[in-house]
């Protein structure tokens, strides 16, 4: 499994970037996505993920500010993420996994992206 992430870069604190991941895989299964972020000398969070593959669950930091839908069949994870704040900033990872019990713990994704730098100034 191959995840590719683009759309990061800089933005005033107020403002909105809108991230994207697609995987690539040869089989048909649909996987379990999700979207992390790790700021410099901090944990890797959880910001959006999907138990069903449909709704998203979101953290509780970021409720009302970032919507997240899968597109593509299921294929492309969008990740739009408006009134951006200073300590938002870091790289954003997308992740997959065969399932998932907890979308927010990390170490159960076996698929990551190379990352893509978000700085919220």
């Amino acid at each position: 499994v191959q995840l590719v992430e683009s759309g990061g870069g800089s933005v005033q604190a107020g403002g909105s970037l809108t991230l994207s991941c697609k995987y690539f895989s040869e089989t048909y299964f649909t996987y379990h996505l999700a979207w992390f972020r790790q700021a410099p000398g901090k944990e890797r969070e959880g910001v959006v993920g999907f138990y069903d593959r449909t709704s998203p669950i979101y953290a509780e930091s970021v409720k009302g500010r970032i919507s997240a839908s899968r597109v593509s069949a299921g294929t492309t994870l969008i990740l739009q993420m408006n009134n951006l704040k200073p300590e938002e900033s870091g790289m954003y990872y997308c992740a997959a996994a065969w399932s998932v019990d907890d979308w927010a713990r990390p170490n159960e994704y076996s698929y990551w992206g190379q990352g893509t730098q978000v700085t919220v100034s």
